[in-house]
């Protein structure tokens, strides 16, 4: 097989893995976009070629696959990174590339209690639900930073508790919506049941706040610390992707490898 020239649109704990079971099972070249440095270094650390650490709007996505003849382009980013994916399903299209869309599993939660979840189709909504049915106690939001100020719209900041990364363009963020930095809870990789429990206790919270992100998200240990505090979670749901086909979503690595070969076989690499 021909060496697979790949971009790979990241940013996320999916990607990484996407990036080393490729450099293990298949001669590539990856170029991996995220918006962080962060981002970007644990791409390299993964495996990936190079990197771009920047948002990229879509006709510069576009100068890249033309310039760089890629044979794949794999979106596996956020699932609530709704315009990324919507961007790139319309740039593989009017680039006539290979696509994939790397999608997360929806969250099984068959033998979960999910007697304290509220579901909430947006951030607003769920600042609105906050507004009418939680005057006490504090906010644990642990839906990242670029979520922050829709939720603020109707909730005091002297409340309000995010679980952020502790970079630049997240702590830039907090201090124009006047977040106190003693309410930064610096995040570090997916909490367990009993870090999300103490800080239920810590900031004596009401009701946390998180996206239907998939297990890998540790949504199940959210809603496990909820429970065992009997508190109350607002989920937000994902959003509905116009126009991505469901024979270009795989959800795990043994459906991305059949994709690949079915690629490689229609094209002869």
């Amino acid at each position: 097989m021909k060496k697979i020239s790949i971009l790979l649109l990241g940013g996320t704990k999916d990607s990484t893995e996407i990036i080393k079971h490729l450099k293990k099972n298949y001669n590539t070249c990856i170029l991996t976009t995220t918006t962080t440095e962060y981002g970007s270094k644990l791409a390299i650390e993964a495996g990936s070629d190079n990197t771009i650490a920047k948002p990229l709007p879509k006709d510069e996505i576009i100068e890249l696959i033309n310039e760089k003849n890629f044979d794949l382009l794999i979106d596996a980013t956020h699932p609530f990174a709704k315009h990324i994916t919507q961007t790139s399903l319309s740039v593989s299209k009017e680039c006539k590339i290979n696509y994939i869309r790397f999608e997360r599993p929806p969250l099984n939660l068959e033998d979960i209690d999910t007697g304290n979840i509220i579901y909430a189709e947006s951030f607003e909504e769920a600042g609105k639900i906050i507004e009418k049915r939680f005057k006490n106690g504090n906010i644990l939001h642990f839906a990242g930073a670029n979520t922050m100020e829709e939720i603020l719209k109707y909730v005091s900041n002297e409340r309000f508790y995010p679980r952020i990364l502790k970079v630049e363009k997240s702590i830039e963020k907090s201090k124009k919506l006047k977040i106190p930095e003693n309410h930064i809870i610096e995040m570090k990789g997916a909490a367990s049941l009993k870090e999300n429990i103490d800080l239920i206790e810590k900031y004596n919270a009401s009701v946390i706040i998180t996206k239907e992100s998939g297990e890998i998200g540790g949504v199940i240990e959210k809603i496990q610390a909820a429970n065992e505090k009997d508190i109350a979670l607002i989920m937000i749901k994902r959003p509905q992707i116009d126009g991505l086909e469901k024979e270009n979503i795989v959800q795990n690595l043994d459906e991305l490898d059949k994709k690949i070969d079915n690629i490689s076989a229609e094209t002869g690499n």
